[in-house]
């Protein structure tokens, strides 16, 4: 996980019809330890961390840091989305020197099955194509993650390669730079 570049962060909350994209505060700490410690929720991530190891070393405002918008609804966190620099050592990428935007997304399980996830990324998406125009996104997931799988065609990404990483068969795609609204 690489700085997301020069953007001004926070930026203001995103507000979409049933969300809000916003900066961690201390009040989602519960949440953030619930979504690592899920064994649903890590399936497809490499497994869950232990609860006690997460209460150890959460800190009071967790996820602060340029990149990482908070879902909420009604006031209460329901995930995380995460746009990064893709390390250059990692397999997949666009730009022979690597450091594409890649987009990051996880839920938790009573979130599931309600298009949050593409209302969420679909915000963030339109976010970075304003502060960073020009610049392609790409996502990686397992082939194995049906739903994150059509999560990311419902996005807009198409198949760039399929590689092994961590043990698993890995989808990569890429989503085009889009103009800037405005």
């Amino acid at each position: 996980m690489t700085e997301l570049g020069p953007v001004a962060w926070p930026p203001a909350p995103i507000r979409t019809e049933r969300l809000v994209l916003r900066e961690s505060e201390a009040r989602d700490r519960a949440a953030f330890v619930e979504l690592f410690a899920s064994p649903e929720v890590h399936a497809y991530l490499g497994g869950p961390r232990p609860r006690d190891e997460l209460d150890r070393a959460m800190p009071e405002a967790p996820g602060r840091r340029p990149g990482l918008f908070v879902i909420d609804l009604d006031g209460a966190m329901i995930g995380l989305v995460t746009l990064d620099r893709r390390e250059a050592e990692r397999p997949g990428h666009i730009r022979a020197d690597g450091g594409e935007v890649e987009l990051g997304y996880t839920f938790l399980p009573q979130a599931w099955g309600r298009g949050y996830a593409a209302e969420a990324c679909g915000a963030a998406l339109g976010w970075c194509a304003d502060a960073l125009p020009g610049e392609p996104v790409v996502l990686c997931t397992q082939t194995a993650n049906a739903r994150s799988m059509r999560l990311a065609a419902r996005l807009g990404f198409t198949e760039v390669e399929r590689f092994e990483e961590f043990g698993a068969e890995q989808w990569f795609g890429v989503r085009s730079p889009v103009a800037p609204s405005g």
